[in-house]
């Protein structure tokens, strides 16, 4: 396998995100040679990270005609993401782009389609649902698959936030010219579904939803602002909302290959307006020889749920918690391990699949999983306007 240091990167954006991939990167090892973006932040990011190549005035076609850059994280807001996808795959780059892959399914499959026309010998494709790189979700993903909580009946949770509480709140996610028609289900809740799903070993059928916005009409900055920068409100405009602030989703799961969960049943509630609640990705699953709940708040912990037995908390790094797990993990029980770890994991992945050929398992979600998470949005917003369940 060739070292991970000898990949270079190069990431598109620096709000909130894109500095989460520099940061997860460097404790790889891996070199970061060019940051994209406006000139000013592009400058400024590059100057902070001891990156060298800086690409102003968002030219990120520049950025992939550089021969110093192997790898691109593309994490622009979601209404470019294919264009940069599919420019980057024509040049030969492998690609990790920011969830969700696209603002709709029809240019989300040009990019499926760009990755299969690739076939073996092309590009690697990810797409940064990077909850699946929590040790606790991949920990219940081997119980589940190993028949340990038996016939799974059942998954209930919540993905909730108070970030976009006050009508005060901005930011472009906002807009669903910006980031796409469903704002909290689409950009947390995806998220929630997508564990699930990796979890479970199957995918998301059918949906029944409802979603709902709050505020109909909020306030927001003359200029852009960073994501969850504060600005002064008298320095705002009015303007009419057009994504939602939470919802209700129920789904039905098809078969997995280990037998264990077909036709499960889940409920997800969404909130990004939810008080209180920072980040909590939250779930648990339900079968019939026991039970596993888990907080994306206390990432080292599993609750074990039995009927004739024993409730447990199983700790990361300890028994129960530790084997199967051991190649996701890096630091001894009690030594917190959470977000900036799990995106850490995602990209060892991905990048160790690059390096060995293809040769690993790809454990990370691919394009055509970025696109069955768009197909879902869609059916959730029919489903929402019709009052019906509809098939993904």
């Amino acid at each position: 396998m060739t070292p991970l240091h000898q990949l270079r990167a190069g990431i598109i954006g620096t709000g909130f995100i894109g500095p989460v991939h520099i940061e997860a990167l460097k404790r790889l090892g891996v070199t970061v040679n060019g940051i994209c973006g406006s000139s000013k932040s592009a400058r400024k990011t590059g100057e902070l990270w001891g990156i060298p190549e800086v690409y102003g005035d968002y030219d990120f076609e520049a950025m992939y005609a550089s021969p110093n850059i192997d790898v691109v994280h593309i994490t622009s807001p979601n209404k470019v993401h294919v264009e940069q996808c599919l420019k980057a795959l024509d040049m030969g780059k492998h690609v990790i782009c920011e969830k969700p892959l696209g603002m709709t399914t029809k240019e989300t499959q040009l990019v499926v389609d760009a990755v299969r026309k690739g076939g073996r010998k092309g590009p690697v494709f990810a797409v940064n649902y990077m909850c699946r790189f929590f040790p606790a979700v991949l920990q219940m993903r081997a119980m589940v698959a190993r028949g340990d909580l038996g016939q799974i009946i059942h998954v209930q949770g919540h993905f909730f936030q108070d970030w976009l509480l006050h009508e005060t709140d901005y930011n472009w996610r906002v807009l669903a010219s910006e980031g796409g028609k469903l704002r909290a289900v689409g950009d947390i809740g995806t998220h929630w579904i997508d564990a699930v799903s990796f979890v479970l070993g199957s995918k998301a059928q059918s949906v029944f939803a409802h979603v709902e916005t709050f505020h109909k009409t909020r306030k927001r900055p003359k200029g852009e602002v960073q994501t969850f920068a504060k600005v002064d409100p008298k320095k705002m405009v009015d303007y009419k909302v057009d994504t939602e602030d939470f919802g209700s989703v129920l789904l039905k799961f098809g078969k997995a290959k280990h037998g264990f969960a077909d036709g499960v049943h889940a409920n997800a509630s969404i909130s990004q307006v939810a008080a209180g609640w920072k980040c909590s990705l939250s779930f648990g699953i339900y079968g019939t020889k026991g039970s596993v709940r888990w907080d994306l708040q206390q990432p080292n912990e599993i609750m074990v749920g039995r009927r004739d037995g024993p409730n447990q908390i199983l700790q990361r790094a300890t028994p129960g918690f530790m084997e199967d797990v051991a190649n996701f993990t890096d630091y001894p029980g009690g030594h917190a391990e959470g977000f900036s770890d799990a995106h850490k994991m995602h990209y060892r992945a991905v990048y160790e699949h690059i390096a060995s050929g293809k040769k690993t398992e790809p454990l990370f979600a691919t394009a055509a999983d970025g696109h069955h998470e768009v197909k879902l949005c869609e059916a959730i917003l029919q489903s929402s306007k019709e009052k019906t369940w509809v098939k993904v």
